[in-house]
């Protein structure tokens, strides 16, 4: 690479390392409102937990929005997310967030050595568990429990697409017991409920309500 070329790609990571930058990256290559969903949900449970560390916020959101950025363009295993990588380092993303990203994919057999690595690869399918959860209750997420989860999870047939060996998996890279680490994700995301679709308490009786 031309040394000018280096150079432009450092000035545009400290520059532009920004959510906002992130979002239109995401959008840009994702036309599924459920995909942009789960990007904003597993956002929200990271940056929840950037918060509890005392952790880099914007590099931890940045990192949660993008992990599946490329997941429509490449569906499979034997593509995702390895190939999105060179676009993301084409586009300016640092190296820590595009490791990040690669080490969520269990196929690719990454370790998980730093706590953003732990955090993205233990909130990614709970989130999505949740949010799922949420979108058969009257109330969304408003009055879910962990035990209301965990209950759902022993139902092979719901979520059906939720790996739940990782959602376990998840709760013990990061050293928390299941029902806490889900009290987490559930309180990360009730915020945003109504970015995610859901219904709340105060929309829950009103007639086209998400």
């Amino acid at each position: 690479m031309p040394a000018g070329s280096a150079v432009a790609r450092l000035i545009l990571t400290d520059v532009q390392l920004t959510r906002e930058r992130a979002w239109e990256t995401l959008t840009r290559y994702t036309a599924s409102e459920a995909l942009r969903r789960h990007a904003l949900a597993v956002e929200a449970a990271v940056r929840w937990y950037a918060r509890r560390y005392g952790d880099d916020e914007d590099l931890w959101r940045v990192t949660a929005l993008l992990h599946d950025f490329d997941y429509e363009i490449h569906p499979t295993l034997d593509k995702h997310p390895q190939d999105g990588a060179p676009i993301l380092r084409d586009e300016g993303y640092p190296e820590e967030v595009i490791e990040a990203i690669l080490s969520h994919a269990e196929h690719l057999d990454l370790p998980r050595d730093t706590p953003l690595k732990r955090t993205l690869f233990a909130c990614d399918e709970l989130s999505g568990f949740v949010h799922a959860c949420g979108l058969v209750r009257p109330d969304g997420i408003d009055t879910l429990e962990p035990k209301s989860v965990r209950k759902k999870l022993k139902q092979p047939s719901f979520a059906a697409g939720v790996h739940r060996d990782e959602v376990y998996a998840g709760a013990e890279l990061l050293g928390l017991e299941l029902d806490e680490h889900i009290r987490n994700v559930i309180e990360a995301l009730r915020p945003i409920a109504p970015e995610l679709g859901l219904r709340t308490a105060a929309t829950a009786d009103t007639p086209g309500a998400a």
